[in-house]
């Protein structure tokens, strides 16, 4: 067991330890722990300004992201636009030529047409003058007759 005067010992040693360091050292263990305070309020204040920059630029990210899209859109709905237009130029085009053909085709079919009426009428005119000169040349009867014009009508068929 400790006695009185071990306890007051103990006491006074304290007290004089406390106030030797409160003389020497206090100061500064207060000095250091401000400092750590501010340096730990600086450090936080840092990392909510770094979050509000991190929110900042995302937001501004977001932003230039959306503006992106709708760039990209814009130019997607341009470009249908312009293949849409230049389809209906092609459309018409091939229309216009189909029309420039075909309006072709039918002059040279009625060139054709007329080229071979020419010839089927000279070919008339060439078995019609046959046809009258076999007549000139044979007798004239009722079956010569006939035959004639049976093979007049045989020659134009052919024709």
């Amino acid at each position: 067991m400790l006695s009185a005067s071990e306890i007051l010992a103990q006491i006074l040693s304290f007290f004089l330890l406390l106030f030797l360091l409160r003389l020497f050292a206090w100061k500064k263990i207060l000095g250091l722990l401000d400092q750590r305070k501010e340096k730990i309020a600086s450090d936080l204040q840092e990392i909510e300004n770094a979050k509000l920059e991190v929110v900042k630029l995302k937001e501004d990210y977001e932003a230039k992201i959306s503006g992106l899209a709708a760039a990209a859109q814009i130019k997607i709905n341009e470009a249908i636009e312009e293949g849409r237009r230049i389809n209906d130029q092609m459309r018409k085009k091939a229309h216009e030529e189909a029309q420039d053909i075909l309006t072709d085709a039918r002059r040279q079919v009625k060139y054709e047409v007329t080229k071979v009426q020419d010839q089927l009428k000279e070919k008339i005119v060439d078995l019609a003058l046959d046809a009258a000169r076999t007549v000139i040349q044979e007798k004239l009867t009722g079956d010569g007759d006939r035959k004639i014009v049976e093979d007049f009508i045989r020659e134009v068929e052919k024709a």
